[in-house]
């Protein structure tokens, strides 16, 4: 019997490289989820620390995203992914994972925000921590944005 419907090989979208990752979608987060987590890890490194454990994992889910992002888009740029189906699999399951991570450590940025209020240099500090905190909730949600496109296209 012939099949009436097209085949699910044609239905698969092929996965971009070079220039044309940052005008696919999901794709096109990658540089977004980057800059913001960027800034994360440098406004919390611009304030004194008060308290070291929860600002040290918010640095350290910042910097790690940061770095293993801009290692996915280059291997998406260069092509490395030779578009196996296996990339979308990982680039999902990634994006879902570091959600979470960054989930946590944005609530935890909060908390240090808050706890910021009084004590020495409270402006700026409190200043630094609430964009700290401002960028970590748009950083989670691009890497939602991002989890949950690839994960429905």
């Amino acid at each position: 019997m012939a099949s009436v419907g097209p085949s699910a090989a044609s239905t698969q979208t092929a996965l971009p490289s070079g220039p044309a990752v940052f005008k696919t979608i999901p794709y096109a987060f990658i540089l977004p989820e980057i800059l913001c987590g960027t800034w994360v890890w440098i406004l919390v490194a611009a304030t004194s620390v008060s308290l070291p454990l929860v600002q040290g994992w918010v640095m350290y889910v910042s910097l790690t995203s940061c770095l293993i992002s801009l290692l996915l888009l280059l291997s998406y740029v260069l092509g490395f992914h030779r578009n196996s189906e296996n990339w979308k699999v990982l680039d999902s399951l990634y994006h879902g994972a570091t959600a979470i991570l960054y989930m946590s450590a944005a609530v935890l940025q909060a908390n240090a925000a808050i706890n910021s209020e009084t004590g020495p240099n409270a402006p700026l500090n409190y200043q630094l921590n609430s964009a700290a905190s401002f960028f970590a909730f748009l950083t989670t949600f691009l890497y939602i944005l991002h989890a949950f496109s690839i994960y429905y296209q």
